[in-house]
């Protein structure tokens, strides 16, 4: 798996890339109440706001963490939000995205560089 800095993880799944945030970032959120999803076969540039998660705490925004075109989102989370405070390295994926550019998983931090920059 890659992080990045905005405690997003991404998980390689064939020519496909499955994306979800950090085990970190749910924890500060706290319970999670709400979760949007974006839409299937939408184009996105790093930086696009992308999912919106609503927990007790605040609102918060996902950001795209790369270029590509979403072609799954797991529409678990919208029935169950809660999934993601339960299992948000696993079952609480938010989209799976195809890549125009692979490489650039190469630039993102790897697990032990992930936990050097939360501190962990």
């Amino acid at each position: 798996m890659k992080y990045t800095e905005d405690h997003e993880w991404l998980r390689v799944d064939g020519d496909l890339v499955v994306v979800g945030i950090t085990e970190h970032a749910a924890t500060q959120l706290g319970d999670v109440v709400f979760v949007e999803l974006p839409e299937v076969d939408t184009t996105v540039a790093k930086g696009d706001e992308i999912v919106v998660i609503e927990s007790v705490k605040a609102a918060s925004d996902i950001l795209a963490p790369t270029e590509g075109e979403i072609v799954e989102v797991n529409e678990a989370l919208t029935a169950t939000p809660s999934l993601v405070n339960e299992d948000p390295t696993g079952d609480a994926w938010f989209f799976k995205m195809k890549l125009d550019d692979m490489s650039v998983l190469d630039d993102m931090m790897t697990e032990d560089e992930y936990k050097d920059f939360i501190g962990e």
